[in-house]
């Protein structure tokens, strides 16, 4: 009954998309020109959304390196946060949600709640950035790797976050772990496309075939069963929200899951 409240919800949601096609459309064709935001957010208090910058050391598949699905996956996420939890964005004097980007050695990195990478199946980090976000780990610091597909992704990143924690090891999080369930029953993790996939593909969810057919999510855990590391895998949860309001196809069959696992990753994170 839960799953089935938030798809409503969300449903209602895509009306309002709907409803404004003039400020959707202008938002995608803005996030070309704007330079990235930097800094944080003028005005705090609220939930800020913390994009990794990182060096890619290879190329993997269509994305666009640190920068993929940025900045509409973040802006949507916290608008849609804020309506599906009573959690509330920081926000910029501009009036856009609280989302900025960070680099591993730039000390607001401390300021961020979480941090988020996607295409991580190019990301590399030197010692000097391993060390700082090793600290930011042991202090509290959340990191969520997302949108990477195959078995040279897979083994590209699980290295570098070797390099990064050898002591700990990735553990798959089965449906089963509590923070499948911590407000909307989510069965399985999701096997959310890009919607260019999708498209070109003729509605096909896994984007490198048999390579990548079962979606994923795995974890870095502390000595408290805290993640530290989450790693959506085979799947691109923050394209459900970064495109919402470009096909309402890919909204209706895509969307409400992508936030169903945005919310529950949120609340499982701030009460731990």
């Amino acid at each position: 009954m839960r799953r089935i409240a938030s798809i409503i919800l969300l449903a209602t949601a895509a009306q309002l998309v709907c409803a404004m096609p003039g400020e959707a459309q202008f938002f995608r064709r803005r996030r070309m020109r704007v330079p990235p935001k930097t800094g944080m957010p003028d005005i705090s208090g609220g939930l800020t959304f913390c994009r990794l910058v990182y060096t890619s050391t290879r190329r993997d598949g269509s994305g666009n390196g640190w920068s993929t699905d940025y900045p509409e996956a973040e802006r949507n996420f916290l608008i849609r946060i804020s309506q599906l939890t009573t959690t509330k964005p920081s926000h910029w004097a501009d009036g856009e949600p609280g989302y900025t980007t960070v680099n591993p050695l730039n000390p607001d990195l401390y300021k961020c709640p979480f941090i988020m990478a996607t295409d991580v199946g190019e990301l590399g980090f030197n010692d000097a950035e391993r060390e700082v976000l090793r600290d930011y780990l042991a202090k509290g610091g959340f990191f969520w790797a997302d949108d990477f597909w195959g078995s040279a992704g897979w083994s590209h990143f699980t290295a570098e976050v070797a390099r990064l924690l050898p002591d700990r090891a990735l553990v798959e999080i089965e449906p089963d772990h509590p923070l499948f369930s911590q407000l909307y029953i989510i069965p399985k993790v999701p096997q959310i496309p890009s919607i260019n996939s999708w498209s070109a593909s003729g509605g096909a969810t896994s984007e490198l075939g048999a390579d990548s057919a079962t979606p994923e999510m795995w974890g870095v855990f502390d000595d408290d069963g805290r993640i530290l590391i989450l790693v959506t895998h085979n799947t691109d949860i923050s394209d459900g929200w970064e495109r919402e309001a470009y096909s309402s196809e890919y909204f209706y069959l895509f969307s409400p899951e992508a936030y169903a696992v945005a919310v529950n990753v949120m609340l499982w994170v701030m009460a731990h």
